[in-house]
């Protein structure tokens, strides 16, 4: 018997990988500058501190690595308050969700106040009972910390526990957990498709037909 959800934010429920995938162009964007080609494959191996350097080395920008953080991440900001979209079917499958009266908590890496603006913007804030970020709990998604302190918030085990996510590995570190996983697809994650696939244990191509995803997953 289902008894609570965990829902990831990017890539789950709101259509924002593309930002982090751009977010270098975006940046030299605001600044007049054009990128190189390719530029947000060369940025995706480094951290926010280490592409910011990169930044400033590569484009001579004349910046310190403070100014350069304050600018991506108002960039961030911006995208998250005015830009980002919902993916298409999410708020019938929370609907569904909240008709059974099933509660629902976030879990995310993103900041807080970001994700709490994208999500009041798009209207579905007001579904959730609350929100975790690996950034308070001093922790990320390859341990599941998060999912567990999550489930207590929801008062459910993990097995009555459905966790939705989009990348491969919080789909196994949720799964490794003991909780009932759904893999919900993002382009952003393409290479690692059939990983996904053979770990979770539904896998979403796209949110559509609560109905039937439900008596899946309830044995309804």
């Amino acid at each position: 018997m289902i008894k609570g959800v965990i829902f990831d934010v990017d890539g789950t429920l709101l259509d924002s990988m593309p930002v982090w995938a751009n977010l270098g162009e975006l940046y030299l964007r605001s600044l007049g500058i054009e990128a190189e080609k390719n530029l947000g494959e060369a940025l995706s191996t480094m951290s926010l501190q280490q592409g910011a350097d990169y930044l400033i080395q590569h484009y001579h920008l004349g910046k310190t690595r403070n100014k350069v953080l304050d600018g991506i991440n108002q960039e961030v900001r911006d995208f998250y308050a005015q830009k980002v979209p919902l993916k298409p079917g999410v708020r019938e499958f929370l609907e569904g969700f909240r008709k059974h009266k099933i509660p629902m908590v976030l879990v995310t890496t993103s900041d807080r106040g970001n994700v709490e603006a994208a999500l009041r913007r798009v209207g579905i804030l007001n579904y959730f009972d609350g929100m975790l970020t690996c950034t308070e709990m001093d922790t990320d998604k390859n341990r599941p910390d998060i999912y567990l302190a999550a489930s207590l918030q929801l008062d459910t085990e993990p097995w009555e526990t459905l966790v939705f996510e989009d990348a491969y590995h919080a789909v196994l570190t949720s799964k490794k957990a003991g909780f009932c996983t759904i893999a919900v697809y993002d382009r952003a994650n393409d290479g690692k498709l059939g990983k996904i696939w053979n770990t979770a244990d539904v896998y979403l191509s796209e949110y559509s037909d609560f109905d039937t995803f439900w008596r899946r997953v309830s044995n309804e």
